[in-house]
Order: C-alpha cells, then structure tokens, then sequence
C-alpha cells in the first residue's frame, strides 16, 4: 500500500512544486510540509493540526483528502503497541451460577431504573422526576480556520484556531491564533484574542491585528446574528483574513474631473498587473450606511450614485476598467472586497462610525508596472 508521505512527496515532484511554493500559496510552513512527507508527525503540537494540515496540503495538490486522512489513520494503528500481555491471557471462566446470577441483577437494576424515573420518587422531602435529572454541561467546540475566512455559529467557551497564520521571519510568535466566544452582553458580543477582548454587534465589525504592525495577519469579525442578551443561543460569526490596505502614508495626486487636488492621503496596493483589467467591487453593509460612488473616466457610466443601505443589504459595482470614488457615512458598517484578474481581496476603508472618502484606481509606476490602490482623500 502506497504510503502517505511518499503520495505527497511524488505529486508535489511530479507537478514541479517547490516547498517555498507550497508555502507561499497554502500559509503551510516548510517545516510542516517536509514534516508530514517525511510521514515524522513528533513535530505537530497536536492531533488536530495534524489532520488539518493533511487536509491543506492535499487539496492544494488536488488529491482525494478522505483517502490521505484514512492512510493517516492506517498509520496510526501500525504505530499502536500489540497488547501481548492481554492476548497471552486466559480468560477468568466464572461459573453459570455466577453469570446467571448476574444477568437477573442486571434485568431487575433496569426495570427499577425506568419505574422511579417515569413515577418520580421522594427522598429527604424532595421528588426526583425525569425531568428534573439535569443534563450534562456541554463541552466547547475547537474549530480550525485554514483558509481565509470561517463562518460558523459559536456558544460561550468555543475557540477559533487560525491555522497557520501569516509567517514573519521573526522569532518569538506561535504558529497559530487563539479566539474564543466569552459572552454574548446585552447588544454586543465579545471575543477574547491574543490581543485583548473585542466587541462587535449587528451593526459593526471589529479588526484585530496580531502582530501590532497595521500590516500583516490582520483579521475582520463580523457578528452575523445572534440573541441579545442570550448567551445560550450562541453567535453566528464570520471570521475573514486580510493584509491591511490603509498602510501607507505617502503625499499623492488625484486626478479629479481634469483638475488637481494635492494633499495628505493614506494609500496602498490591493494587487499588481503588467496591464490593468477590469476589477469589481463588492460591499456587504452591516448597518445603515449613506453610500455614494462615481466610476471614473467611463463616458458610458457618467455621475454621481446615492443610496442609504441597511444591514444585509448588497452592493455590486462591476467591470470598472479605470477607477472608482466612493464615499461612506460609516466605514465599518460595510465589508468590501476587490474582485479581479482571479483574485478576491478584502478591502478595509475605516473605523466605526469615520466618513471617509476614498479612490480604487489603476495607476502606473515608474517601473511600468499598473497598481491598483487604494488611497484615502482628505475630507
């Protein structure tokens, strides 16, 4: 039987992939990916990363996930020490008075079990009944995020493991992220993470930026749905993993309607292209929000758009080939994301309740290279 480690070592070969590729597409670390080739699982924390770095890995060489998880599992068994001892030993023969005997204290301990719980009974003064028995605490989930985004409904004590996050070339960090639902308080609900408790509602998102440096592994949360000031229904909750935008801060010119305005903008790169290509935009608002947005340099789509948006309201600009000014009430009672050239990449304008004023654009670098940006107007 073919093993895993050598299924894994002879696809990646085989496709041309290199451990530095891997990496950089799936956020699997080098070390993890020659770990489970090398079929050497010592160098997991746990049974759970094992399992989901095995699921990572194989669906990024498009292998059958479900038959690496079994070859794991095969593994395991072999790994298992024969219980020599145990199968050596006789069995202990108990008599048929003994087994006899046994089976009716069994019969009658049962029959008397179901008749005080349908009857009730008393002890001390106080009825014991079916109903009253209280069932058994329910134990947190540990739910895995992979990828970059995870949405689930979590109850009080479930966590969240980001798996694997972002990796700096700097020491000191573990390799995964903990998140866990503490309590659902009146309107709000608040998770604990790495870097403090935050709080979101139904209409706004809260970011947390792990390693404090506005620019790598940041992460947005968004309360989907949940029953205020009831902790016991639980949170549907979205989790969705970005690379901050509004970074940069740098002095830019903005080519508005033929004239020049020339001032103090925040800016960055969503992605790169040796040509530009028409890129949508896409808004998902979480709370009322006035939107206004005006494509650019596109004579067929001339003007200015308004509308005031509520939650679970949608918002689709397609097929812009130049640019896009949009102006928000609100800049976190919306989740934006960029769609072009193949890639969906989550956009961050703002904070809680700041207008702001903001440009997408193509624009061309002195090394001919087109950047679409993001760069934040002075209002």
């Amino acid at each position: 039987m073919e093993s895993l480690g050598n299924k894994l070592r002879e696809t990646r070969e085989g496709k041309g992939i290199s451990f530095d590729q891997v990496g950089l597409d799936t956020k699997l670390a080098a070390r993890y990916l020659q770990a489970l080739e090398k079929e050497d699982f010592s160098k997991f924390p746990g049974e759970t990363y094992i399992t989901g770095s095995i699921k990572s890995y194989g669906a990024y060489l498009e292998l059958d996930v479900n038959e690496l998880l079994a070859m794991y599992h095969a593994l395991k068994i072999q790994e298992q020490p024969i219980p020599v001892d145990q199968l050596l030993r006789r069995p202990f023969a108990l008599p048929k008075v003994a087994i006899v005997a046994g089976i009716v204290i069994v019969v009658f301990g049962v029959a008397a079990a179901v008749f005080f719980l349908a009857r009730g009974f008393t002890i001390g003064g106080r009825v014991a009944a079916a109903e009253g028995i209280a069932q058994a605490p329910r134990l947190p989930a540990e739910h895995i995020m992979s990828g970059d985004s995870f949405e689930h409904r979590f109850f009080q004590g479930d966590s969240l493991l980001l798996f694997p996050p972002l990796e700096l070339p700097s020491e000191g960090y573990d390799w995964y992220y903990r998140l866990e639902l503490l309590d659902v308080a009146g309107n709000e609900v608040i998770i604990g993470t790495p870097r403090g408790p935050i709080a979101v509602d139904l209409s706004r998102h809260a970011s947390v930026d792990f390693y404090a440096d506005g620019v790598f592994d940041r992460l947005r949360v968004t309360a989907i749905d949940f029953a205020r000031n009831n902790p016991s229904m639980g949170a549907h909750l979205r989790f969705e993993r970005y690379t901050a935008m509004s970074v940069v801060l740098e002095m830019h010119t903005v080519a508005a309607g033929g004239a020049s305005v020339t001032g103090q903008s925040q800016s960055a790169v969503i992605f790169s292209s040796p040509n530009p290509h028409p890129f949508t935009l896409q808004a998902d608002f979480t709370g009322g929000n006035m939107f206004r947005w005006e494509v650019l340099f596109e004579a067929a789509r001339p003007g200015r758009n308004e509308r005031f948006f509520q939650r679970l309201d949608e918002l689709t600009i397609p097929n812009m080939h130049n640019g896009v000014r949009i102006w928000t009430s609100n800049a976190q009672s919306a989740r934006f994301q960029v769609i072009g050239g193949g890639r969906v990449v989550p956009v961050e304008i703002g904070g809680p309740g700041e207008v702001v004023v903001a440009d997408i654009r193509w624009v061309l670098g002195a090394d001919n290279i087109f950047r679409l940006t993001l760069a934040r107007l002075e209002t």
